[in-house]
């Protein structure tokens, strides 16, 4: 399958069990019909839970850094 924007040869790649179509030219991504309803359904039911409140001991370990947050949808969009 050719890429839409650029007709570089699409890959495909499987993720969690959802086909996921890619161009490594432009990064775009394609998905078939219902495979963006998978997505959806798979990421609402894998969010962590709420993060702990503050308190007096969390804020010398925190520093002001921005924390990463790893989530359903960067594991499946990892190939980049």
């Amino acid at each position: 399958m050719k890429c839409p924007i650029d007709g570089s040869t699409l890959v495909i790649s499987d993720r969690n069990g959802i086909e996921i179509d890619y161009c490594p030219q432009c990064r775009g991504v394609w998905l078939d019909r219902g495979e963006l309803d998978k997505i959806i359904e798979r990421s609402q039911s894998a969010m962590p839970p709420p993060p702990p409140q503050p308190g007096h001991g969390d804020r010398d370990d925190y520093r002001g850094k921005p924390r990463k947050k790893d989530n359903f949808l960067s594991e499946m969009f990892d190939f980049f």
